[in-house]
Protein backbone atom coordinates (compact mmCIF):
# COMPACT_ATOMS: atom_id res chain seq x y z
CA UNK A 1 0.00 0.00 0.00
CA UNK A 2 1.15 3.68 -0.34
CA UNK A 3 0.73 6.37 1.93
CA UNK A 4 -1.44 9.44 1.20
CA UNK A 5 -2.43 12.62 2.68
CA UNK A 6 -5.96 14.30 1.52
CA UNK A 7 -7.24 17.20 3.54
CA UNK A 8 -10.74 17.20 4.85
CA UNK A 9 -13.52 19.47 6.13
CA UNK A 10 -14.63 19.34 9.71
CA UNK A 11 -18.31 18.38 8.35
CA UNK A 12 -16.29 15.52 6.29
CA UNK A 13 -14.03 14.01 8.90
CA UNK A 14 -17.07 14.16 11.50
CA UNK A 15 -18.99 11.92 9.01
CA UNK A 16 -16.38 9.85 7.97
CA UNK A 17 -16.03 9.43 11.40
CA UNK A 18 -19.53 8.54 12.35
CA UNK A 19 -19.76 6.01 9.17
CA UNK A 20 -16.47 3.93 9.99
CA UNK A 21 -17.69 3.86 13.68
CA UNK A 22 -21.34 2.52 12.79
CA UNK A 23 -19.93 0.13 9.97
CA UNK A 24 -17.32 -1.20 12.58
CA UNK A 25 -14.56 -0.82 10.73
CA UNK A 26 -11.75 1.46 10.53
CA UNK A 27 -12.21 5.60 8.13
CA UNK A 28 -8.93 4.29 6.02
CA UNK A 29 -10.76 1.06 5.10
CA UNK A 30 -13.96 3.34 4.27
CA UNK A 31 -12.04 5.60 2.73
CA UNK A 32 -10.29 2.50 0.51
CA UNK A 33 -14.02 1.11 -0.24
CA UNK A 34 -15.55 4.56 -1.11
CA UNK A 35 -12.34 5.02 -3.91
CA UNK A 36 -12.71 1.15 -4.99
CA UNK A 37 -16.36 1.75 -5.46
CA UNK A 38 -15.51 5.14 -7.90
CA UNK A 39 -13.00 3.21 -9.61
CA UNK A 40 -15.34 0.29 -10.50
CA UNK A 41 -17.77 3.09 -11.38
CA UNK A 42 -15.89 5.37 -13.44
CA UNK A 43 -12.20 3.97 -13.61
CA UNK A 44 -12.45 1.37 -16.53
CA UNK A 45 -13.87 3.62 -19.21
CA UNK A 46 -12.56 3.05 -22.38
CA UNK A 47 -12.47 6.20 -24.25
CA UNK A 48 -12.01 5.20 -27.16
CA UNK A 49 -15.18 2.89 -27.11
CA UNK A 50 -17.38 6.30 -26.46
CA UNK A 51 -15.71 8.14 -29.06
CA UNK A 52 -16.96 4.98 -31.63
CA UNK A 53 -20.59 5.25 -29.72
CA UNK A 54 -21.16 9.31 -30.40
CA UNK A 55 -19.34 9.28 -33.74
CA UNK A 56 -21.10 10.93 -35.91
CA UNK A 57 -24.60 11.76 -33.79
CA UNK A 58 -25.21 15.08 -35.10
CA UNK A 59 -25.02 13.75 -38.66
CA UNK A 60 -28.75 13.92 -39.43
CA UNK A 61 -28.89 17.24 -37.63
CA UNK A 62 -30.07 19.92 -40.10
CA UNK A 63 -29.93 23.18 -37.90
CA UNK A 64 -26.11 23.07 -38.17
CA UNK A 65 -24.36 24.61 -40.71
CA UNK A 66 -21.55 23.00 -42.50
CA UNK A 67 -17.99 24.44 -41.71
CA UNK A 68 -17.00 24.60 -45.15
CA UNK A 69 -19.87 27.00 -46.01
CA UNK A 70 -19.04 29.20 -43.47
CA UNK A 71 -15.43 29.03 -44.16
CA UNK A 72 -16.40 30.64 -47.54
CA UNK A 73 -16.92 34.11 -45.89
CA UNK A 74 -13.60 33.80 -44.12
CA UNK A 75 -11.53 36.47 -45.11
CA UNK A 76 -7.52 35.31 -45.43
CA UNK A 77 -5.23 36.70 -42.97
CA UNK A 78 -4.32 40.45 -44.49
CA UNK A 79 -0.25 40.59 -45.94
CA UNK A 80 1.85 42.94 -44.31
Amino acid sequence: MVRTQVYLTEEEKKGLESVAISKGISQSDLIRQAIDDLLARTGNINKDEILDEIAGIWSNRKEIPDIRDLRTGWRRRPIR
